[in-house]
């Protein structure tokens, strides 16, 4: 048998150090041998949670196949890693000390199959140098000291061509671009988070991934109906349901006001509102506040939600956060004003969508620009080609030949969560983000808007909202 002992004090809580252990997913981020790591068991982790890791090892790469064996929170956790020429048990301890800083304790105990433990040996001095090169990685990862964002030379190079953008909307382009991540130890106790469209796909994922990480999380769905199946799947496997659902049609402005009400007169303050809620409409449509209903709800519905919450969302310490998600077919559209609202007669929905979105891309930079002096950063971002349930009822054709090479929902949501998140995003504002890096709003300089039409968009906005026919009690 091999033992290895490190020991670490990083300047971190000891419940976040705890909860980000644990998660036993993140080693990929600290672990220099680890390559991939996923939770292969349903649910909160606890004992039982499995982890499949997969580890360089010279030339090749080792599975190993991990279970939680015993877990007190906030004080130990172990497990047991199982692989072809090893078994390994890792007993890892935590202690809150008075300086404010955490101890961690990692303690890995290795047993050889096939005969192996002689040849072992003679590898002792080398499994002790990666142990603390690993927990030297885990240290810079619990210090949560990462640079500003900003995109790499590949990634500058690759938006300077239509083809080389859109491949990297794949799930290839999302494995290309994790490569050079940086770890994500940021914990968001305490943080509220405002989450609209949260019952399914993207939002569904991130809701997950937020209550995972600690946040206090206010979700904001249409359907009553799914409300229960919601906070069931939430718990099932966070542990946690959302801590409040509201309840609204976000095409409906009037119901975007009673919302906004209803939120400042709970008086809890913002610390970051993702403007997730959307679909794609096939078919024309108005609301009953006669208006097509793709500008409502992409388009009017977070420009009114953000501008009545901001009583709530300024006034922080630490900056504020608005998340806008909107989608890489904004890419195919100019912001023009008058072509936002389209008529019933050669209506396309995928247009609709596209142009909405690219006109909360602009006003995405037009908040930047103005609230940079109030504490409050502002960004979108667009999650690539992810396999949604929107996309599968909007856009089957698209589906069809693309499916292959989509996202799941999970790494499509990724960057929702990492600008929610990660302590570095509030050095940037004004920005599209994709995979954790910014990334050109324009890959057809056709496509670039004009001066006027950026300064007008939010009088436009205004003039809109005060025609449309409101019932009267909003």
């Amino acid at each position: 048998m091999t033992t290895l002992r490190e020991v670490i004090e990083v300047p971190r809580p000891v419940e976040h150090c705890f909860r980000y252990v644990a998660d036993f997913r993140t080693t990929v981020e600290w672990d220099a041998t680890a390559i991939r790591a996923t939770k292969t068991t349903p649910g909160p982790i606890t004992v039982g949670t499995a982890f499949a890791v997969r580890c360089k090892a010279g030339p090749t790469s080792l599975a190993l196949d991990y279970v939680v064996t015993a877990m007190t929170p906030f004080h130990s956790i172990e497990l047991k890693g199982v692989g072809r020429f090893f078994t390994v048990r890792d007993t890892i301890t935590f202690e809150a000390l008075a300086s404010g800083l955490t101890r961690i304790t990692y303690v890995a105990e290795f047993e050889y199959h096939l005969g192996l433990g002689a040849l072992a040996k003679n590898a002792e001095t080398g499994l002790k140098k990666m142990g603390r090169a690993s927990l030297k990685g885990l240290a810079r990862a619990l210090e949560d000291n990462n640079p500003a964002p900003k995109a790499s030379l590949d990634t500058q190079k690759k938006d300077s061509s239509l083809a080389t953008a859109l491949s990297c909307f794949t799930r290839y382009g999302y494995r290309r671009g994790r490569r050079c991540w940086h770890p994500l130890s940021t914990d968001m106790e305490g943080k509220h988070v405002v989450l609209t469209g949260a019952n399914a796909g993207l939002g569904f994922a991130t809701a997950v991934a937020l209550l995972e990480a600690g946040a206090k999380l206010t979700v904001v769905i249409r359907d009553p109906k799914k409300l229960e199946s919601m906070q069931h799947a939430l718990e099932a496997e966070t542990g946690r349901a959302a801590d409040n659902v509201e309840l609204a049609d976000l095409s409906l402005l009037s119901e975007v006001n009673a919302l906004s009400e209803r939120l400042i007169k709970r008086g809890e303050p913002i610390d970051v509102l993702i403007n997730n809620a959307g679909a794609l409409f096939n078919e024309h449509a108005e609301t009953p506040e006669r208006i097509e209903r793709s500008v409502a709800l992409l388009l009017l519905s977070p420009w009114r939600l953000t501008e009545r919450l901001m009583p709530l969302i300024e006034h922080h310490d630490t900056p504020a956060r608005v998340i806008n998600v909107v989608s890489g077919g904004m890419y195919t559209q100019k912001l023009r004003r008058n072509q936002l609202i389209m008529s019933a007669n050669g209506y396309n929905g995928s247009i609709a969508y596209a142009r909405s979105k690219r006109a909360l891309t602009v006003l995405t930079e037009l908040w930047a620009d103005e609230w940079r002096s109030r504490n409050i950063v502002v960004n979108s971002m667009h999650p690539g080609w992810a396999d949604t349930p929107g996309v599968q009822t909007a856009l089957p054709g698209f589906r069809r030949v693309t499916k292959t090479v989509l996202r799941t929902p999970e790494e499509g949501a990724d960057t929702i969560v990492w600008l929610a998140r990660a302590k570095e995003a509030d050095q940037a504002t004004g920005l599209l983000f994709l995979d954790r890096e910014p990334r050109t709003t324009h890959l057809k300089p056709k496509t670039a808007e004009t001066d006027e039409e950026r300064t007008q968009l939010r009088p436009w906005l205004q003039e809109t909202y005060d025609n449309l026919q409101l019932d009267s009690s909003a």
